[in-house]
Order: structure tokens, then sequence, then C-alpha cells
């Protein structure tokens, strides 16, 4: 499936948010950030006392992140366009963007685009690689130059990133004050997406990273892909199973891209992640309880080894134990803390809309 980037902008209170393909494998290290093929950028207008949000979205509909987060926006007044590549009402292309820039009014601007790494399709080739550098890079500097050129600024940027910028390790500790490293192609991707965002201090533009971890939710990610054979009881750990995994539901993400646009003082890095840490084979037994299944099938390592290259496999082999203690002394108010009520959601045999 072709990769499709997308964008959104806000007015007087305007947002832009860009998403495109990222990780929608089912399982996958805690590194790039959300899973789906696609998502969107979202924009904001406020007119007046009337709030419009402008969610631009790829390859003609949202992603698993994008919607939620649009509707999410939508609830609390915003309405939504979409900027991608493909044809659409409400919509704006790449192209305008560099021609036109920032719509009038743009309060925000939030960047998830990215090549989907865990594609199982496709070998861990470089070509392969530079695209997914590419398509991550490169699209985050487009938007930061798009909000440099911008008469009058937006008040936030917003990118994401991964929690893959800290090195695996069953005893290091790591919260938003430990520094990444760059150990291997993912973590330096990483390190470069991050730098890629970020805008000169004297722009007046506050800028947020936030590092995500895997994201649970019934309707994309993860959960989509394993639901089915977790439920014919066929599911399992991922290798050894003691890696850590750190995780955040989809709910939670939202709120959280939210709460750092609409809080002045939220800045800086953010890990993206919940509060509860756990291994791999707790939150496989964790999504078994939920389904009432076993969960005692491993995967084995080799065998990802084997699929994906162990240079990818490790995003799924390895883990690290990450604490939001930033995100936390923010104030922001977890909806599902527990990995148990998390997965009771996301178990649900019909997905919420």
């Amino acid at each position: 499936m072709p990769n499709v980037m997308g964008s959104v902008l806000v007015g007087k209170r305007q947002l832009v948010f860009t998403t495109s393909c990222i990780l929608n494998d089912a399982i996958f290290r805690h590194l790039v950030l959300i899973s789906e093929t696609n998502f969107p950028i979202l924009p904001i207008q406020d007119v007046e006392c009337r709030r419009t949000l402008n969610c631009l979205e790829g390859r003609g509909g949202t992603g698993f992140v994008g919607t939620a987060l649009s509707r999410l926006l939508r609830s609390k007044g915003y309405g939504v366009t979409i900027v991608s590549r493909m044809p659409g009402p409400q919509r704006m292309s790449w192209t305008d963007l560099a021609e036109s820039g920032l719509p009038a009014n743009t309060v925000a601007v939030v960047s998830l685009a990215g090549q989907n790494v865990l594609d199982p399709t496709r070998r861990w080739t470089p070509g392969f690689k530079q695209n997914v550098w590419a398509s991550r890079v490169n699209t985050t500097q487009s938007l930061v130059q798009a909000t440099i050129r911008a008469p009058v600024k937006p008040k936030v940027f917003i990118s994401i990133s991964g929690v893959g910028i800290y090195q695996p390790s069953q005893t290091a500790e790591y919260n938003e004050d430990s520094q990444g490293e760059s150990f291997d192609f993912l973590s330096r991707l990483c390190h470069e997406w991050e730098n890629a965002a970020k805008l000169q201090a004297d722009l007046g533009v506050r800028q947020v990273t936030v590092r995500s971890g895997v994201i649970l939710g019934r309707n994309g990610g993860m959960i989509k892909q394993l639901f089915l054979p977790f439920y014919l009881g066929l599911g399992g750990p991922v290798g050894r199973g003691d890696q850590y995994m750190p995780w955040i539901h989809i709910h939670d993400m939202a709120s959280l891209l939210l709460f750092a646009i609409e809080n002045d003082n939220v800045q800086g890095v953010l890990n993206g992640v919940a509060p509860q840490v756990v291994t791999n084979r707790q939150f496989a037994k964790a999504f078994g309880r939920a389904l009432w299944r076993p969960a005692l099938i491993p995967i084995p390592e080799f065998l990802l080894n084997v699929a994906f290259s162990e240079e990818r496999a490790k995003i799924m082999t390895e883990g690290q134990k990450v604490i939001p203690k930033r995100t936390l002394a923010y104030g922001f108010q977890y909806k599902y803390p527990d990995i148990d009520v998390a997965c009771r959601q996301v178990a649900k045999l019909i997905p919420s809309k």
C-alpha cells in the first residue's frame, strides 16, 4: 500500500498536525510510536467564540491515532479538515503547504508522519531504511520550514518520537531527563526525527516532543493485529517475554496530545507511556485474561530475526523501563493507568466507535 502523508491546521486558534504511515503490525518495540498505516494532521481554527478544527488525513481516511485525536478535538468543539496527498474536500496538499504555508491563524502544529517500520512485506534493505528515515525526518522538516515562514507563528509545535531513543536495558530506568543514545539505526532515527522538529527559541513557538510507547487500542495498532490469535488461544509473549514494554492506551495518547496543545506551561520532552511498568509477558497475560484465554504460546526470537532481520526484530525482543515523570508532574491524568483495565477495554469484541 502506498505511503501517504497528511497534516492539519487551526485558525485564531488553529492547529496543524501531520501524520502518515507508521507501525501497524502485530508486535513492535516501543520505538517509533503509533501503529497504523495512515495518520492525519489536524488544524484548529477559532473564529471569535466558535472553534473549528481542520483535520488533515491520509489515504482517504484518518488513521489510528489521528482518528482518536480528531474525535476528541471534535468533542471539545473543534471541527476537522484534512491535509493529504489525496484530493478531497477540506484538504490541503503538501504542495499547497510548501507554496502557501500554514493556513492563517494556525496556533498548533502536530507532526506524526512516518512509514511503517514493521511492514512484514518489506525487506530491511538500505532502500527501505531510507524510506523510513525520509518519511519521518524530511516530512517534519517540511512542517518546520512552513512554521518558520509563517508571518504569524503558531503557539506550539508538537512532534512524536519513540521510547526507542533509550537504550534497551533490564536494569536502567528512564524518565524525560534521561539522555537518549544513538546505538543503532532506529535510535539514530529517533534522534534525527527529534532534531528535525527543533525550532529556534527566538521564534517564540512552544515545543513539545512526545516519546511514545506501544499504543493499545481496539481499532488499530498492535491490538488489532493480536486480537485474533489471542482470541483463538494462540497468543503469548514475544521471545523471552521479560523485556519491558512501555505502553499507553490510545485514549490517553490522544488526551496527552490535546493536553500539550491546550496547556501553555507544557514544553520539552514528555514520555507518552502509562505510569505502570510491565514486561511483554505481563502484557500477554493481561490481554489473555481480558479475553478469558490462555497466553502460553511464545513467539520464538529466532523466527522474528528471520522474518524481520535481527536489527529490526529488536524492536520486539528488547525493551526499556520508561517512566512518565514529567508527564505526571505537569498534572496529566490517565484514564487507563493499569494494564488490566486497559486490556479489558481493548478486548471488547465490538470495537467502540
